[in-house]
């Protein structure tokens, strides 16, 4: 069946899209692309904040391409659409995507896609959090805290490695380990479907709203 499929992720950086698109490939499917969304200048990614020269050396390091849109949240919907056709006109039939439980997320894009011939393929859906975010560590994935919500979570937390020792101290904060609620993202720095790891250095700490994030650079 997989030989039918070419596909892009969705990618964040963070540890979430990366275990799915992990399992893709562990499953034999064809992934293409790497697809991120920036903000509507293309100075940063959606969501995780990161410079697109960033996202740039992941398709790098995983020998995938990379496409990006650019948006405002308001006009998010429009742009993701018009990617979403650019490559399908490509021949790409499916999309990885690495939503674990909310629904919301789920519904839009299989919404989004009815009309398509992309199939849209949750390879975490469903799964136990923390199971998910030790499978995570268990396979050999490195990652780093790059955002937290300052009204859950120290910005002291930012840059600490996600390891299960940080898992059991987010849990005995009453924070999801995987951050699924909004709490942090992180940033993942090597694994093993890349060729080596992802050198990042420590720019300044930015507070956007109610978030704490660091700036990073590729080294």
């Amino acid at each position: 069946m997989n030989n039918r499929y070419r596909a892009f992720c969705s990618w964040s950086g963070g540890k979430d899209s990366c275990l799915a698109l992990y399992r893709a490939l562990e499953k034999g499917i064809k992934v293409e692309y790497l697809f991120t969304m920036l903000n509507e200048d293309g100075s940063r990614s959606r969501g995780h904040g990161l410079k697109p020269e960033i996202i740039k050396k992941y398709a790098e390091l995983l020998d995938i391409d990379f496409i990006h849109g650019m948006a405002t949240w308001g006009g998010y919907e429009k742009a993701f659409k018009e990617k979403m056709s650019i490559l399908e006109s490509k021949g790409i039939n499916m999309g990885i995507f690495g939503d674990i439980d909310i629904l919301a997320h789920r519904e839009w894009l299989l919404e989004t896609f009815k009309d398509t011939d992309i199939e849209v393929f949750h390879p975490l859906w469903g799964e136990q959090r923390k199971a998910i975010i030790e499978e995570f560590v268990d396979r050999g994935f490195k990652s780093i805290i790059n955002t937290v919500n300052g009204e859950k979570l120290s910005k002291e937390y930012l840059g600490r490695l996600f390891d299960k020792t940080l898992i059991t101290e987010l849990e005995e904060l009453g924070i999801d380990a995987c951050g699924e609620n909004g709490e942090f993202h992180t940033v993942v720095i090597d694994g093993p479907i890349f060729k080596e790891a992802l050198k990042l250095k420590e720019k300044d700490i930015i507070q956007v709203d109610k978030y704490w994030m660091l700036d990073l650079e590729l080294e």
